[in-house]
This record gives C-alpha cells, sequence and structure tokens, in this order.
C-alpha cells in the first residue's frame, strides 16, 4: 500500500506589527515601508537557519517577490519529515532555489517516492535526505525514476536494495553517469557479471569519475604496480583510496624496501599499521637472507 505523506498545519506566525499613522501618508511612502519590512523579515528568517541571504537572493531572484509564509511552508515540510532546524537550514542553503517552491509540489512527491519507490524507511527519511539534499531538486519522472529502475536491474534488491547509504546514486544520470562507468570496467577485460558483482559489493563505484578516479589509477596499477585484473576484482575498494596520498606513496615505500603487498593488505590499515607491518616484512627478509 502506497504511503501518502502528510503534513500537520504549519504554526501560525502572526504578523509584524508596525505603528499605525496618525496622519495621513501618501501610499507610495506606505508602500516602499512595507517593503522593507517585508524583505527585513525575510533577512532576518533567513539568518535564523543560518541560511546567507546574499547567496540565497542572488541564486533565487525569485525569493524578493515570495511572501514570507511560503517560505514557512518550505521549512515545515522539511521539518515534518524528522529533519533537525540545523539541517533545513543546511538543505535551504545549499539549494536556496527550494525556498519559494510549493511544498505539495516539489516536495511532498519526493518524499512519497523514496517511501513508496525507494522503499525507505519513515524513519531513515531524514537521515536519507540529509546525505542526499539533491534528491529534493531532481526530477522524478526523468531522472529519479529511472535510475532506480537501472539500479535495479543490476541487482540492487533485496539486501542490496537503495538504501540510506547508496541513494545518491539516484542523482546520478544512466546514460551519462552510470552505463559509462559500467562500460569503463568491463572494458578492462571484466565481464558484465564480473562488473556488476564489483559495483554490487562496492557501490561508490558507480560514484566516481572515470576520467578523475578509474583511468589514473588504472593505468598506476596496470602500468607502474604491474597488476592483474584478478587482484582488482578481488579488491575493487582499490578505486575509493586517494592515488597520490595513500596508493603511491605505500607503494613506492614497498618498492624501496623490496617487498610487496596485496592490495587489501597495502590499502586498508592505517599508517601506523603500515609501517609496523612494514618493519615486520624487513625483519622476515633479513632473516632469510641469513639463511
Amino acid at each position: 500500500m502506497s504511503l501518502r505523506f502528510q503534513l500537520n498545519p504549519p504554526p501560525i506566525i502572526p504578523p509584524s506589527k508596525t505603528l499605525k499613522p496618525t496622519t495621513s501618508v501618501i501610499t507610495t511612502t506606505t508602500t516602499t515601508t512595507n517593503s522593507v519590512t517585508f524583505c527585513r523579515e525575510k533577512i532576518i528568517y533567513l539568518h535564523t537557519l543560518n541560511i546567507n541571504p546574499k547567496k540565497a537572493l542572488t541564486q533565487n531572484p525569485n525569493l524578493h517577490s515570495t511572501p514570507l509564509s511560503t517560505l514557512l511552508s518550505v521549512q515545515h515540510s522539511l521539518s515534518s519529515t524528522g529533519l533537525s532546524h540545523a539541517a533545513v537550514g543546511r538543505i535551504l542553503d545549499t539549494h536556496p532555489q527550494l525556498l519559494t517552491t510549493d511544498p505539495s509540489i516539489s516536495l511532498i512527491p519526493i518524499f512519497e517516492f523514496l517511501l513508496n519507490e525507494v522503499k525507505i524507511q519513515t524513519l531513515d527519511l531524514p537521515r536519507t535526505i540529509s546525505r542526499c539534499p539533491r534528491l529534493l531538486v531532481t526530477d522524478i519522472k526523468h531522472q529519479l525514476r529511472p535510475a532506480l529502475c537501472y539500479l535495479q536491474h543490476l541487482g540492487f534488491v533485496g539486501s542490496h536494495k537503495i538504501d540510506t547509504h547508496t541513494v545518491v546514486l539516484l542523482v546520478c544520470n544512466v546514460e551519462h553517469t552510470l552505463k559509462p562507468k559500467i562500460e569503463f570496467l568491463m572494458g578492462l577485460g571484466f565481464s558484465y557479471d564480473e562488473v556488476v558483482t564489483m559495483v554490487i559489493r562496492s557501490p561508490g563505484l558507480l560514484s566516481y569519475s572515470v576520467d578523475k578516479n578509474f583511468r589514473p589509477k588504472v593505468d598506476y596499477f596496470f602500468n607502474v604496480m604491474k597488476g592483474d585484473l584478478k587482484e582488482l576484482k578481488r579488491f575493487p575498494q582499490y578505486f575509493s583510496f586517494s592515488l597520490e596520498r595513500k596508493i603511491k606513496r605505500r607503494h613506492q615505500i614497498l618498492v624501496e624496501n623490496g617487498l610487496r603487498l596485496p592490495l587489501a593488505k597495502m590499502l586498508r590499515i592505517s599508517d601506523r599499521e603500515f609501517h609496523a607491518k612494514l618493519i615486520e616484512l624487513q625483519l622476515l627478509l633479513a632473516d632469510r637472507k641469513k639463511l
């Protein structure tokens, strides 16, 4: 049964008190005064959410003419999911275009999509939105639903279904982002089934850039480390480590000492554990040379 996301009525915010003029005032002056007061109220409100007013007004000019009640309605809709006041502020500061939207059109359908189609648990909804606020500004028909169908077809179902940790994949375009990564990995020599197994085990693979992540790390792995496909298949998490800060540095230390470690043992451990392992291997190597 589909869940309908219900909103409680937003709190009624009394209008700011203004002094009544004792003498007749020119209409244009009154309008200007009201406009200034109106703008000031919105800026004060944005500050209460730690939203940068200048940034918000620049990125969303409609904010100038949008009534404060609309902003309050958007905040209330987000808060109704269980998001904290601070989390709501961070989301609206990142995506100020949401401030002037109609929640019943822009937000509620996203909440219901996550609950009914992605099958996110109600209690996990705020954490899901906090992890990937872009969901709130992404089209359901043209992006979220096609991505969900593609990922489910790959094998993100059952115990591997899209959850709070992998929901970020839904904002990845199928044709321009997801498929090219599958094709790149297959181009290395992996079969389709092997690639699917890899991305199910390490979903983060689908969020990495081919040009900025896959290609330079593959080049280093095959041409410098002289690795083979079987090792990548056993440890696809290789792509999640920094090439400059960890992969190259640790590999070069091992080479300088005439040592070698499997990828997982070389990368998974902390710097302290790596250096302890290095000393252990050096001692073993020294003992062998004595024999």
